[in-house]
């Protein structure tokens, strides 16, 4: 057939199919308010081209780099659809509870949505959680619209504008068209890149500019108040050294610039969100002001920012699905996720915001944590990435006979060994850094997605060293096994050993939680009040028949404190067995732990003799000046 006909009978098609829009290059408009922020509320008006006939709406539900169907729709309200200035009826769909049906009437070429987003004040998952308080909020675009079922988020272009409330500004990713007293208005772009650029704006707001040289990098921060934006010099420091590392490590940059969307308080859900073109992160109000939260926080921004190669760049094919309904496929998260949180450490220490000391503190916390989590018994590691939909979810209880998402620490574990092996068998000419340039760099760019498969990645790492790379992720990804993956510390010349002394880390997570960490010890956490959110099996602890959940309210006959339970611990190197009593759903029990160790914490010991491969893992790639001393505070 003639193509000329070809297209005209394809034509013909696409206008007789209902709902259909017969002019694809209209865009679609989106107006948000957000001057009610501070009351967490939302409100938002959408044109979307549409044609007469059914049509279905979606709100989106799979929201990228979270993994699970989280598109809050619990908060949608105030819902109305009109077309040609009548109101429409509409019907949710009683499968699908993010599709709405609608009738578009004859002679009507568009429909209006009118919708609020109500977000929580309270507990929250990632970006449902809580975005706005009295002086700041996020404006996450996904929550506040609808797109046509069957639609590619790549098609339509959206012309999006926001109002903000008098006097605050705003940072976002999103090239902005004009700014007037009427709102923001912002350049059209994709579905894809306005769900993928969120907006922070508050009333004590700071931009810091990270260099970059011809791609630009800055940090856009609000606060609940002005005192918590002062970083310090040698945090700031820090943040540039992060720009230049990741440019040594992957070669290339994916982005036009590249902002970190920093929030700080505590009355948002803290967490990290990743984005091509900036990222959404989100810590207590004292993170950068507070020597034990900066330490805690440390490794978010450049976590986050490793995102934008590894997840954003290069994506897993189950996970890079083109819209916001098709569900997503995590059999590759420990790639996604757990790389990326290699990276994300080993970040951290070159770019100076940690030390290589704190560095090996979370490493051996990490491992034996994972260590402990005897779930691994029968659960492999490549299930808790394939249900990292539902364990996203999961309570803290039981979570080290369970597991949860796993992938993450243990791909600390499994990248470093990937690390070590590659480096010793290419006698150090050879390292993860280069499979980093050959697979996560490539040229440098605007953003765009390159899937990749399993095979894809076992072939990158076959050309960095011939070796049998499938055979190596199959036994530890598709094996249930009693111990944790331990190969990589001790082929970088360190074990896992422990200590009496309490690691600088453990004193910052206490100070901050005002909780005690006994898990190398008695076998479990005790947060401020008490409560024990979960037991290492086989610890002395589980033996003596504590369960998650329950609430320590005395040691040995006192009421409990943290300095008494640490005393307790101690003094069991003297043969004083530490009895607990704990309340359980308001039932009272006495529990007789037998521990003679007394203070035992996480600790690497290097192994005498062996090249010390970690701290050159660690060591910075790229020249940094010194900072100056931080000032007293």
């Amino acid at each position: 057939m003639h193509l000329r006909r070809v297209f005209a009978l394809l034509a013909l098609l696409a206008a007789a199919l209902p709902g259909f829009a017969t002019s694809p290059a209209r865009p679609v408009v989106l107006d948000v308010d957000a001057r009610e922020a501070p009351r967490r509320i939302l409100h938002a008006r959408e044109r979307i081209p549409a044609a007469p006939g059914p049509l279905t709406l979606l709100y989106p539900k799979w929201v990228p780099g979270e993994h699970m169907p989280s598109g809050p729709i619990e908060g949608l309200a105030g819902l109305r659809f009109t077309a040609g200035g009548k109101e429409l009826p509409w019907r949710r769909d009683d499968v699908d509870m993010w599709a709405f049906h609608v009738e578009v009437p004859a002679g009507a070429d568009s429909v209006e949505v009118s919708l609020d987003s109500l977000q929580p004040s309270g507990e929250g998952r990632f970006s449902a959680g809580v975005s706005s308080t009295d002086a700041l909020t996020v404006v996450s675009w996904n929550q506040v619209l609808l797109y046509p079922k069957g639609t590619k988020s790549d098609d339509p272009t959206v012309r999006a504008s926001l109002k903000l409330p008098p006097g605050w500004k705003f940072g976002t990713a999103l090239p902005v068209a004009s700014e007037s007293s009427d709102g923001i208005a912002f350049a059209p772009v994709s579905l894809t890149t306005l769900v993928d650029s969120p907006v922070i704006a508050g009333s004590h707001f700071r931009t810091i500019d990270l260099g970059g040289g011809s791609v630009p990098h800055r940090i856009c921060a609000a606060s609940d108040g002005d005192a918590a934006l002062q970083a310090p010099p040698p945090l700031v420091e820090g943040f540039r050294a992060l720009v230049a590392e990741t440019g040594a490590l992957f070669g290339a940059r994916h982005y036009r610039s590249y902002s970190f969307l920093v929030t700080l308080s505590d009355h948002a859900t803290s967490f990290g969100l990743e984005h091509h073109e900036s990222s959404d992160d989100r810590m207590k109000e004292r993170a950068w002001v507070d020597e034990d939260r900066r330490r805690l926080f440390a490794g978010l921004l450049p976590h986050e920012m490793t995102h934008s190669w590894n997840g954003k760049y290069r994506r897993p094919v189950g996970l890079a699905t083109g819209d916001f309904d098709t569900p997503m496929k995590g059999e590759l998260l420990w790639v996604y996720e757990g790389l990326t949180d290699y990276l994300g450490h080993i970040l951290t220490a070159r770019s100076g915001l940690w030390t290589p000391e704190e560095y090996r503190e979370f490493l051996a916390l990490t491992a034996a944590e994972m260590e402990a989590h005897k779930g691994r018994t029968w659960r492999p590691l490549e299930d808790t990435a394939v249900a990292a939909q539902f364990l996203y979810a999961a309570p803290p209880e039981w979570t080290a006979w369970r597991r949860s998402v796993d992938f993450y620490p243990e791909g600390d574990l499994l990248w470093l060994e990937a690390d070590a092996l590659i480096q010793r068998e290419s006698h150090g000419r050879r390292s993860l850094d280069d499979f980093c340039r050959l697979f996560l760099g490539g040229e440098s760019g605007p953003p765009k997605v390159v899937p990749y498969t399993f095979d894809d990645l076992v072939a990158a790492l076959g050309k960095i060293l011939p070796y049998d790379w499938r055979g190596f992720w199959t036994k530890r990804l598709d094996e249930a096994e009693k111990a944790a993956p331990l190969g990589g510390i001790e082929a970088a010349g360190w074990k896992l050993s422990t200590t009496d002394r309490r690691p600088v880390t453990v004193r910052s997570w206490e100070s901050v939680s005002q909780g005690v960490d006994a898990r190398a010890s008695l076998g479990f956490l005790v947060m401020k009040d008490g409560t024990v959110p979960d037991v290492f099996p086989g610890s002395p602890g589980e033996k003596a028949g504590l369960a998650p959940g329950m609430r320590i309210v005395a040691v040995n006959s006192r009421r409990f404190s943290d300095d008494r339970l640490r005393d307790a611990i101690r003094e069991t190197e003297a043969g004083r067995p530490i009895e607990l009593i704990a309340e359980n759903a308001e039932a009272f029990r006495v529990f007789r732990l037998e521990y003679t160790g007394g203070e035992r914490y996480p600790a690497l010991e290097r192994i005498p003799g062996a090249p010390d491969l970690l701290s050159d893992i660690i060591r910075a790639r790229v020249p940094h000046p010194s900072p100056p001393p931080a000032s007293p505070r």
